[in-house]
């Protein structure tokens, strides 16, 4: 797994001004301050993150139910922290060519792969019930030919908290590139409209890794969508209860 700290550089040449980036993490991080301050530390603790509005000027044709990966150089999710991140994997067990629950587990003991859990789709409504009351998971994985039928088995609550599972492949072997592309990315999941808001930073990081990821995110989602940056109106800094600041505007 990639360790490197450097700033991703674009793929062509930047539209993304840093000034303006580091102007808004300022003032969201100021903003922050004085609200810790004055409320209490535990609810602030619950999201802690900082968010990027993009604002496309039509809306895109892609797949709603994977997300675009747009690697950071500072990842969301640190794999190598001593306090390890939960992270599930949901598996087709109903299929005649089904990967079975042992077989996945000891794949992934065998190669030291970061899933903690391990849940069967014929088990899936009662298993992850009592899983979510045990544990807060950081991400979720699921078998690429179940992503059609999820929604419907997670129910609607489930998808509101953007709690969205990850598509692998599980017919290739290398299931943990696949686990660590996404724990070093922030997934953009394309809205049904024009606006879709996706996490690029937290804010236990520094204000320069914070605008790194910012402009890293931002550049990225620029020349990834269809149209690429001249389907780019409007992008927006944030934090969950803050006002949203602008940080890029099309002069087109």
């Amino acid at each position: 797994m990639s360790t490197t700290t450097a700033a991703i550089p674009p793929r062509h040449q930047s539209k993304v001004d840093p000034n303006n980036v580091n102007r808004a993490v300022k003032s969201l991080l100021k903003w922050w301050d004085s609200k810790s301050k004055t409320e209490n530390s535990e609810s602030l603790e619950n999201d802690g993150f900082v968010y990027l509005t993009v604002t496309l000027k039509r809306i895109p044709q892609l797949d709603r139910t994977n997300p675009l990966m747009i690697p950071l150089p500072h990842p969301l999710i640190d794999l190598t922290a001593e306090d390890s991140p939960e992270l599930c994997l949901i598996i087709d067990d109903k299929h005649k060519n089904k990967i079975t629950k042992e077989a996945a587990l000891k794949k992934i003991e065998a190669e030291k792969i970061p899933i903690t859990s391990v849940i069967k789709v014929s088990k899936l409504k009662s298993d992850l019930r009592k899983l979510e009351e045990e544990k807060r998971f950081e991400l979720y994985f699921a078998e690429r030919r179940l992503m059609a039928i999820l929604p419907k088995l997670l129910g609607k609550e489930f998808v509101k908290k953007k709690k969205n599972p990850i598509a692998i492949n599980l017919r290739h072997g290398n299931w943990k590139e696949q686990i660590e592309k996404a724990c070093e990315s922030a997934l953009f999941f394309v809205g049904i409209g024009t606006c879709s808001v996706v996490k690029v930073a937290k804010l236990s990081m520094g204000r320069k890794e914070i605008a790194e990821n910012v402009v890293a995110a931002m550049n990225e989602i620029g020349e990834s969508v269809p149209g690429k940056w001249k389907n780019v109106k409007l992008f927006h800094l944030k934090l969950l209860e803050s006002l949203a600041l602008p940080v890029y505007q099309s002069v087109a």
